[in-house]
């Protein structure tokens, strides 16, 4: 059984106020695919993440991810196969350490303590945060933070991981050693983005929201150069496809 694939088919929800959020949304991921998922604000990508992790329930539609779809018998094996790091890492942070954050999913899952201690140091040593081991999670930077959150989700093995504005409110160099990291990964991603250049630099291929339903779905370089669906979906093209303007004004003046 493969947990490396997601498959959404027509899912539709509605949230309790009657706000319709998604709209027959579909699509399929394969192994190892890294999905960037982006649009303005409200476009449905944080609803849509929920509903990959069994956090919300589509009103119609399925999620599948291999071949076992999300129920709320199957959470514990989805949750299992499934990492899902948070736009606010301090919604996955709360342990008195680092050590015991990064440890806490292993240790429910009844490994014994030196398998958890095995995945602890594994996982930080991945994200470059092996020196943060023992400070307490509210004294770190928001990059450091950024970095211990998705080390949370790594010691738990996913087979493929979910994340919801991985580089927000990181400063340049931050935001930079994320993206080095997130290239190194091969696990299936679904990263739902505004960094538009950070899809570009991760995604091989763009799925765009607008109003609850898909606009747009394919090769991430042909999405973004395509001015008119950037437009209607509230998007810019990423900086590295923008033309330099000091060039552009250069060519002007001279023809």
């Amino acid at each position: 059984m493969s947990h490396h694939t997601i498959e959404v088919r027509d899912v539709s929800f509605r949230y309790p106020d009657g706000t319709a959020a998604l709209s027959g949304v579909s699509f399929f991921v394969g192994h190892g695919e890294s999905i960037a998922l982006v649009g303005a604000n409200g476009a449905g990508k944080s609803t849509l993440l929920m509903h990959l992790m069994g956090f919300l329930v589509p009103s119609g539609g399925s999620v599948r991810i291999g071949d076992v779809p999300v129920t709320k018998t199957t959470l514990h094996d989805i949750r299992r196969s499934v990492g899902m790091v948070f736009q606010d890492p301090d919604d996955q942070l709360f342990m008195p350490s680092v050590a015991e954050d990064v440890g806490f999913g292993p240790m429910n899952l009844g490994l014994p303590p030196e398998e958890v201690t095995a995945r602890v140091d594994d996982a930080l040593a991945r994200v470059g945060a092996t020196h943060l081991k023992e400070r307490p999670p509210h004294r770190l930077s928001g990059g450091e933070k950024r970095a211990v959150a998705i080390a949370t989700v790594l010691a738990m093995c996913p087979s493929a991981l979910v994340m919801d504005e991985p580089s927000s409110e990181l400063d340049p160099r931050a935001r930079r050693r994320l993206i080095e990291l997130l290239a190194t990964f091969e696990h299936t991603k679904i990263i739902a983005t505004h960094d538009l250049d950070m899809a570009v630099a991760l995604c091989e291929r763009t799925i765009v929201m607008s109003g609850g339903t898909i606009t747009a779905d394919g090769p991430t370089a042909e999405v973004f150069a395509d001015a008119a669906l950037l437009e209607r979906s509230g998007l810019e093209r990423p900086l590295g496809m923008q033309g330099c303007p000091v060039c552009s004004v250069q060519d002007l003046r001279q023809g």
